[in-house]
C-alpha cells in the first residue's frame, strides 16, 4: 500500500515525539499498522506478529529489512516497495538511498527513516549506559 504523505509525516511525528495527535490521526484514518512500526523497529515481536496476522507483509518485511534481513529486503524489491526498501537502507546507513528517495520526491520517507534510525540508536545507547546498570557489588 502506498501511504499518503500526511500519513508518513504523522508517523514521523509519532516516532520522534510520541505525539498523541499524530497517533490519533493515524488511528482515525485507519493506519493502525503504521503506528506499530514505532515499536516494531525496536524488535517488539507482538507488533511484527500483528502485522503478519493482518496481512501487512510489506511493513513486516520493512521491519526485518531494518535489521538487515536479506530475504525481507528482497521481498520489498519483488513487491516493488522501493520506498520502504530505501527507508530500511537509510536506517542501515546507505546514503545512496537518501538520493534515491530525494529524486523520487519522497523526502517524507527520508525523514521517517532518520527518526527511526535515531530512535534505534538512542535505545542502543540506553542499553549500554553504565550508569543504568547499577553499582557493582563488592561482595562476589
Amino acid at each position: 500500500m502506498n501511504y499518503p504523505k500526511e500519513a508518513i509525516e504523522n508517523l514521523t511525528k509519532y516516532i520522534d515525539t510520541n505525539d498523541t495527535l499524530a497517533f490519533n490521526f493515524l488511528i482515525q484514518h485507519n493506519y493502525k499498522e503504521l503506528t506499530l512500526l514505532k515499536e516494531g523497529v525496536s524488535r517488539d515481536l507482538k507488533c511484527l506478529e500483528w502485522l503478519l496476522v493482518n496481512k501487512h507483509f510489506i511493513l513486516a518485511a520493512f521491519i526485518n529489512a531494518v535489521w538487515e534481513d536479506a530475504k525481507a529486503f528482497d521481498l520489498l524489491l519483488q513487491k516493488k516497495a522501493f520506498h520502504w526498501a530505501a527507508a530500511a537502507n537509510i536506517i542501515n546507513g546507505d546514503e545512496n538511498a537518501i538520493l534515491f528517495l530525494k529524486k523520487a520526491n519522497l523526502e517524507h520517507y527520508i525523514n521517517m527513516a532518520l527518526k527511526m534510525q535515531s530512535k534505534i540508536r538512542r535505545e542502543g545507547d540506553e542499553g549500554m549506559n553504565i550508569f543504568k546498570l547499577g553499582t557493582p557489588s563488592p561482595y562476589k
